[in-house]
């Protein structure tokens, strides 16, 4: 094994930069080299290091000074995206082979910039393994000519007027048995696709959702259709096609999301993907689908894969966030004990606990998002093999509700995390060029995509009550295969436990809050379980009874379990056996202040079930997160050095990995305002001074 740090001419982990931050690194509590390693293992170092000298020593990659046109942005990220191609991280093998490659790839690319990222992301992922998963071998002729850029792909689910809803989308795909064509129909404005990333300029054909007719007008339901919809030498639209770009957005400039219509559009019927449903020459509709909702869930299975990556995204951007942040902390001084002494302002309690909580979920979810990918990559396994199995069954439904609500748990805790972030550097934080402002842009787009948050959680909670359901109905077992559900087995015993802390000690392990959380999903699936009964038995229909339910009952059941599951498996991580002793310390404290502090925003529920009696129980857990806050403290930049990318990735003059802050703000100011040069308006000013002058001479 390659040396991972000193002792070589191109170690993995070259030694960091000197600087004013030396004297914060030497203050932790353990060897930050050994922390990388535990933590993503000696070949993903060395496959990220490839990636980001790559990027960095290629000037195709170099940051440009200055903001691009829209249109120039986009032309340099397709070539970019190329580049990727021809550098070759990725093999078509590798997508099942080496899944956490996949994954790591689209992170490095996502720290330099996720337009790129999400571009390459969109083309090979979403398109390509839906092709793979969602077609059969007669499609796999496209996967070459996906990875040679041959075409170049994008995944059409969400219309006009439908996104979340996706049931109700209204393009329709006909079959015609005397070509043997299916045609594919937009009929209207409403029904066009619409936010497609890829397909506002460069994408050549699409995966497209439609509602699949057989002779005779039944309706089968959504389902996928490989749909070429430009030429790929001209790019120029293919007939009955109107395709174009939706223009400007929030973030992500460089990636182009476009529409498209349909005007009785003919493709072959073997351009049906086909996994769970077929068509015969004749027409004849064929599935070994029992029912469906199993085919909804099955055709929609990409959706899945899309949730759990964009969870990453977002982890991925409060690692960001959390680094420029914590740097520039430890080494911006202000006030202190005398007008002589100022101090870094990580020494406040107060910068402790408005970002340090969040750099321990950023450790606690980015653990979180690569298990449940390693747990998704099972599943489509099992799809590949054409496992009917319960146990396979049972596996789609709890991923996708695992999935449901780790995207808005994690996209909505980088959103808060990067505002922080942004605050806490003061006026720095605001400037552009340190880069919280593009970071909080374009993970903004996380909490909508693939589904909009709050809807999204109803599955989860749906999912949930269903458990309940078949438990009080029928008298089934609660249990799943990833055990996220086995605790509610015990589901009325727990409700009986009390909080039995008598002292902020006694919370400084996470598995205290981790029996408090198993208790508050409890309380809150009996709370939701009882609301929806009562809203039944007064009259109310299916509809409105869950509708009624979400504010109160069911959002936070939803995201309460999210948060368990989170706790659960970050604290089963950091307390196994094989973790090197000198790191049991640190990540014991991460996991229990990311536990306590998530479990803090509950404590008016805690309250209110009865679990917490008396002021103290609240206090306890307020002082637990203040001592974690103060013992992690010296730790944080070495924490940081293990997630934080290299200074040209991470592209924040006051994030940079020598702490030299001044030093560095300084010279991108100078690069960024060309301060020496005579501004290009100052002549023609001049030239009009006289103008000026009589004007004001009159008035």
């Amino acid at each position: 094994m390659a040396p991972l740090g000193e002792g070589s001419d191109d170690p993995v982990l070259p030694d960091l930069p000197r600087g004013p931050l030396d004297a914060a690194r030497a203050r932790a509590s353990f060897p930050w080299k050994e922390l990388a390693l535990f933590w993503d293992g000696p070949d993903m170092l060395r496959f990220k290091k490839s990636i980001f000298s790559a990027l960095e020593n290629d000037p195709l990659f170099a940051h440009p000074p200055g903001s691009l046109s829209l249109e120039k942005y986009r032309e340099l990220n397709f070539l970019r995206c190329k580049r990727v191609f021809e550098y070759d991280f990725l093999r078509v093998e590798d997508l099942l082979g080496s899944p956490q490659r996949v994954l790591a790839l689209i992170q490095c690319l996502g720290m330099y910039d996720w337009s790129l990222a999400t571009k390459f992301f969109l083309h090979t992922l979403t398109f390509g393994s839906a092709i793979y998963s969602s077609g059969s071998e007669r499609h796999f002729k496209y996967l070459p000519k996906i990875f040679n850029m041959e075409i170049f792909g994008c995944f059409a689910l969400t219309e006009v007027s439908h996104g979340s809803n996706t049931k109700a989308m209204r393009t329709t795909a006909h079959y015609d048995p005397t070509t043997e064509e299916l045609i594919i129909h937009s009929p209207d404005f409403e029904a066009a696709k619409f936010w497609v990333g890829n397909m506002g300029k460069t994408a050549t054909h699409a995966v497209v959702f439609a509602q699949l007719y057989t002779p005779g007008g039944r309706c089968h339901g959504l389902h996928p259709f490989v749909v070429q919809i430009r030429d790929p030498k001209t790019l120029l639209p293919m007939p009955g096609v109107m395709v174009g770009d939706i223009g400007k957005k929030l973030g992500q400039n460089g990636l182009d999301n476009g529409f498209a219509m349909f005007h009785k559009v003919r493709i072959p019927r073997q351009d049906l993907l086909n996994r769970s449903g077929d068509l015969t020459p004749e027409g004849t509709y064929v599935t070994h689908v029992k029912d469906s909702r199993q085919h909804f869930s099955e055709s929609l299975g990409s959706l899945s894969s899309g949730r759990v990556a964009i969870a990453g995204m977002s982890v991925v951007n409060l690692k960001l966030a959390v680094s420029i942040a914590l740097r520039f902390s430890a080494t911006r001084r202000q006030f202190g004990p005398t007008d002589q002494e100022e101090v870094p302002v990580l020494e406040y309690p107060m910068q402790q606990w408005r970002l340090l909580p969040y750099l321990a979920a950023a450790y606690a979810l980015d653990h979180f998002s690569k298990s449940l990918f390693l747990d998704l990559v099972e599943l489509q396994q099992g799809l590949l093999r054409k496992d009917r199995s319960a146990r396979q069954a049972e596996l789609g439904r709890e991923i996708h509700a695992l999935a449901s609500a780790g995207k808005p748990l994690a996209s909505w805790t980088a959103q808060r995390g990067i505002q922080e972030c942004r605050e806490a550097c003061g006026g720095h934080g605001y400037l552009a060029m340190n880069r919280l402002g593009d970071l909080r842009d374009d993970n903004d787009p996380n909490c909508t995509y693939e589904g909009d948050n709050n809807v999204l959680l109803q599955q989860t909670s749906n999912y949930l009550l269903g458990l309940l359901v078949r438990r009080d109905q029928g008298g089934a077992r609660i249990e799943s295969p990833l055990k996220t559900v086995d605790f509610l087995e015990a589901y009325p015993n727990i409700l009986g436990h009390r909080f039995e802390g008598s002292s902020p000690e006694d919370c400084l392990d996470s598995s205290v809050p981790l029996a408090a959380y198993e208790w508050l999903v409890c309380y809150l699936l009996r709370e939701s379980y009882q609301k929806l009964n009562q809203e039944k038995q007064s009259g109310s229909s299916d509809f409105e009874a869950r509708n009624n339910c979400q504010v109160y009952c069911c959002r936070p059941l939803a995201l309460a379990f999210l948060e368990l599951t989170v706790v659960r498996r970050f604290h089963e991580h950091v307390h196994q056996p094989h973790v090197p002793p000198p790191l049991r310390a640190v990540l014991g404290r991460l996991s229990a202040l990311y536990a306590l502090w998530a479990l803090n925003q509950h404590t008016a529920l805690l309250y209110r079930g009865g679990y917490f009696s008396g002021e103290q129980a609240g206090k306890m857990v307020e002082n637990a997160i203040l001592a974690l806050c103060a013992q992690l403290k010296d730790d944080a930049v070495a924490l940081v050095d293990v997630i934080a990318p290299p200074d040209f990735i991470l592209d924040s003059p006051i994030g940079r990995a020598d702490g030299e802050l001044y030093k560095n703000l300084w010279s991108a100011v100078l690069q960024e305002s060309k301060v020496l040069e005579r501004a290009s308006w100052w002549s023609e000013f001049s030239a009009n001074k006289p103008v000026i002058g009589s004007l004001k001479s009159k008035l």
